[in-house]
């Protein structure tokens, strides 16, 4: 959509008085306590800068996505104008009305702010300043917000988090405002809502701010940007260092149930340091990665533009920008992150946090070409220098696909603790989870997997018992059972032992430890592993997981064969779900239904389960097929004739229905030392509900085999419905691909060198 000729008209006229405009030496005011200091520079300066304000002008109406995205803002903020200006006592949890309000707020005075810039039109800066002024004789009013269920109360908000959320975008519109308002206003905004705004944040809060989480990122972001805006050095400091001294000595835990950081590590700096891997993965997984990418980046380009000599972009050797291609690859074909640790489901990169990332990465990183086409995908750009780079690179024709492929993502600071590998074969993903602890907001879940076909869940990964902002449930806030249940070891794709999740679900046992990596190998296009090993989840017991995606000519499609061999000191009782989406189509078992449905255990997860089926193992593969989304799937399982199958459904102890009622085939085997649990997992045929025909939904594997399994090696022997037979070996101990390996079984010898062999 092209902007109106009379506006572009209106741009070429007031360019001159504006190049002169920006170019006039600005002087802060100085607040009461003499901690803002004076700069020099022009307004705006922090995100949108002076320099990009008079690029986009001369660019508007030529420049088609930057265009269509000024056009829908300014149809936003205007509607907004005419409703008028509410700042309402703050009474509520997440998704309630002065909850939103106020976040709405913040997020429209930004845009006003721009739009101010970008169009000249005064209307847009009185809007932002009368806000402003009646946030300045509300907030030096508030007490503590009347909410008290946060660690760290907010005044605007219930939670600190919320109150970092808003000084984020408002010091964006007070930089676009700032060559409007008077030196008196500016003294008064200043004094009476920046400044104790700021310190209510940090040192009222150092419980929230005196750490390393997503929590404290937006809180150091927060601080910085506002101090970056007023020119307050002190400011500036403590966000990028900490409050100097401050040590947390309180066992208190925080909202998300995790314990606060007590070492002293703290400010923008250190969260950096402490959640990146070198590879950019965050070890809150990628819907918290999502989230503090926002304050990690719109901070970061900030204190590029106004303190370039502080290379925030090269810290860490330049992982903040490193991060966005991680981020993108952890998600699936349609763009939505897969839901490591603590994930809502359907979050993506087309929320606004990327459309932010991808710009600033693009802008400030090598240009990557790739970025324009998640770019294009977004359909809007910011509305600021970065914004404009990539609206020029689209316009010019520089785009191209964004191509995901097998990647193996190291985790902690050094990339020493543990990690994920996403192994990608055609339209098949699958995500292996050998990570750490993943802070507060971890699961206890080691080597837990997902996997995916063209973007749609096959083995689902449950994600967070959370409403996002759905005041009717808890508030918007983390529900009991997510603790209950989501965290739990038995709500995953992987074993638990004895009906106990691993490290006992105990966050100061689980994160001091992590998975570590055996292999990983995608150099091969058919045949992609992964192989990593827990040690530490239960006591006196190993488990090693290899899985792999294989390219077979003889099969549809690619399938996963996954084997988990675990090695204990005593016998124990394991129990091994699949938590498969969709509709049961035949089984290879006869199983039996309760007249009366119960839960299986009452406690660790298992309280939240309702056995529908159970059955005994009757041969030495067990299968089970399903439909979902008019595509079949068959899990092919080696079984015995001790094991029992169990059909369960999440939703027993539930009554208020918050969580989704979902099913599991569980492999129970009690009373084993060392086992091994092997399987297959086949995409293949199609149904059309239009046809009514069924294409290929027969598995096409006719036996799944055991044939070695020793500390060295495990072998596995793959035969189809037509008599043809393959071998995977892997090597249990051994990851150097340069190491020749020799290994004989059924008195035939097998050499190779690497990690693991398949023919």
């Amino acid at each position: 959509m092209k902007l109106t000729q009379n506006i572009i008209l209106k741009f070429a006229t007031v360019a001159l008085v504006f190049t002169m405009y920006s170019c006039k030496k600005e002087t802060n005011a100085v607040s009461k306590n003499n901690a803002t200091t004076q700069t020099d520079q022009a307004h705006p300066k922090l995100i949108l800068t002076a320099q990009g304000v008079k690029d986009i002008r001369a660019q508007l109406g030529d420049i088609p996505i930057f265009d269509a995205t000024l056009e829908a803002v300014k149809e936003e903020i205007d509607a907004e104008i005419a409703l008028g200006i509410d700042t309402p006592i703050p009474v509520d949890y997440s998704g309630g009305y002065t909850h939103v309000r106020h976040k709405r707020n913040m997020i429209v005075m930004q845009k006003a702010g721009v739009l101010y810039q970008i169009l000249d039109d005064e209307k847009y800066a009185k809007y932002v300043k009368d806000m402003l002024m009646q946030y300045e004789a509300l907030y030096k009013t508030l007490p503590l917000h009347p909410k008290t269920r946060s660690y760290a109360r907010g005044k605007l908000f219930w939670q600190c988090l919320n109150d970092s959320n808003w000084l984020v975008y408002v010091s964006q519109a007070y930089d676009c405002v700032y060559n409007y308002l008077s030196e008196d206003e500016r003294v008064k905004l200043e004094t009476n809502l920046f400044k104790p705004f700021a310190d209510h944040i940090s040192i009222d809060s150092p419980q929230f701010y005196q750490r390393v989480h997503n929590h404290s990122t937006w809180g150091n972001a927060a601080v910085g940007m506002i101090g970056l805006v007023m020119g307050d050095e002190e400011l500036l400091d403590r966000a990028l260092y900490g409050i100097k001294g401050l040590k947390l000595d309180t066992k208190e835990k925080d909202d998300d149930g995790g314990f606060l950081n007590k070492d002293g590590k703290a400010g923008f700096l250190a969260n950096i340091e402490e959640p990146f891997s070198p590879d950019g993965y965050y070890n809150e997984g990628p819907y918290y990665q999502r989230y503090a990418m926002y304050p990690f980046l719109i901070f970061a380009e900030g204190l590029h533009n106004v303190k370039p000599e502080l290379k925030i972009f090269e810290y860490k050797e330049g992982v903040l920008l490193k991060s966005i291609n991680t981020l993108l690859n952890l998600s699936d074909a349609d763009g939505d992150f897969f839901p490591l640790n603590d994930g809502q489901k359907g979050m993506s990169y087309y929320t606004s946090a990327l459309v932010t990332a991808v710009d600033i990465s693009y802008h400030f990183g090598i240009q990557d070409a790739g970025l324009l086409s998640i770019a294009s995908k977004q359909d809007r750009v910011l509305l600021d220098d970065s914004g404009l780079a990539v609206a020029l690179g689209i316009k010019n024709g520089k785009s191209e696909p964004f191509n995901k492929q097998s990647i193996n993502l190291s985790d902690g600071p050094k990339g020493t603790q543990g990690g994920v590998a996403i192994l990608r074969n055609d339209d098949v993903e699958l995500v292996f989870k050998y990570a750490a602890q993943g802070s507060s907001h971890g699961h206890y879940d080691k080597l837990s997997y997902s996997l995916y076909e063209k973007g749609e869940e096959v083995i689902q990964d449950y994600g967070l018992a959370r409403f996002v902002n759905i005041e009717q449930k808890g508030g918007g806030n983390y529900l009991k059972e997510n603790k209950t249940w989501a965290k739990q070891t038995i709500a995953h794709n992987t074993v638990t032992q004895n009906e106990t999740s691993h490290f006992n679900a105990k966050y100061e046992i689980g994160s001091k430890h992590h998975s570590v990596l055996n292999y990983f190998s995608s150099e091969n296009q058919n045949v992609q592993v992964a192989s990593a090993k827990e040690v530490n989840a239960y006591p006196g017991t190993e488990m090693l997981r290899t899985m792999a995606i294989i390219k077979d000519e003889d099969f549809e499609k690619p399938y996963v064969l996954d084997i988990m061999k675990v090695t204990s000191d005593k016998a124990n009782k394991y129990d091994f779900p699949y938590y498969f989406l969709g509709q049961v189509v035949q089984t290879n078992f006869k199983y039996s239904v309760p007249k009366v449905l119960t839960a299986l255990g009452d406690k660790n997860g298992y309280q939240h389960l309702f056995v529908e089926g159970t059955a005994k193992a009757s041969s030495d593969n067990s299968k089970l097929s399903w439909l979902n989304k008019g595509k079949f799937y068959t899990l092919t399982s080696v079984t015995n004739d001790k094991d029992q199958l169990l059909f369960t459904r999440i939703g027993a102890n539930d009554p208020e229905f918050n969580l989704r009622r979902e099913a599991a085939l569980m492999l129970r085997r009690k009373d084993s030392k060392n086992t091994i649990f092997v399987s297959t997992i086949e995409a293949h045929g199609s149904y059309s509900p239009v046809t009514e025909s069924a294409i290929n939904s027969n598995s096409n594997i006719k036996e799944l085999k055991v044939v070695l399994d020793s500390a060295d090696y495990t072998a596995v022997q793959i035969t189809n419905i037509k008599g043809k037979v393959k071998l995977f070996i892997t090597s249990n101990e051994e990851d150097s691909k340069k190491v020749k390996h020799n290994v004989k079984i059924n008195d035939k010898n097998y050499e190779w060198s690497g990690s693991y062999y398949f023919e």
